[in-house]
């Protein structure tokens, strides 16, 4: 599971956000039932980026919306991620309605 973490973070980081959604999914399957919502919400994080670059303003808001609810209990930090940040990041690019998201702060 660590290699698919880091494998999948690396690829969000790269903006490779198919294969990081791919990545994550396997670390979340993989995961303890206490930390699959956190895996779970990097993979909305993947999607709702991949669904931004499909023009797809539904689809990424859902996505968005979907991360921020699975990521909070995992506020400040977790597995070298300031969930925070980006929790502010996914809340702020909701807020804005915009396709044009700058990378993921991951």
């Amino acid at each position: 599971m660590t290699d698919a973490y880091n494998l999948g973070l690396a690829h969000l980081r790269a903006g490779r956000f198919f294969e990081a959604h791919e990545e994550l999914e396997h670390a979340w399957r993989a995961a303890a039932p206490d930390e699959r919502d956190f895996y779970q919400g990097l993979v909305h994080v993947a999607v709702a980026w991949y669904q931004a670059g499909r023009g797809k303003p539904i689809a990424t808001e859902r996505q968005l919306e979907k991360a921020l609810r699975r990521l909070a209990a995992f506020e400040p930090s977790h597995r070298g991620v300031d969930v925070a940040a980006l929790r502010r990041q996914l809340t702020d690019l909701r807020e804005r309605a915009t396709l044009d998201l700058p990378p993921p702060e991951v």
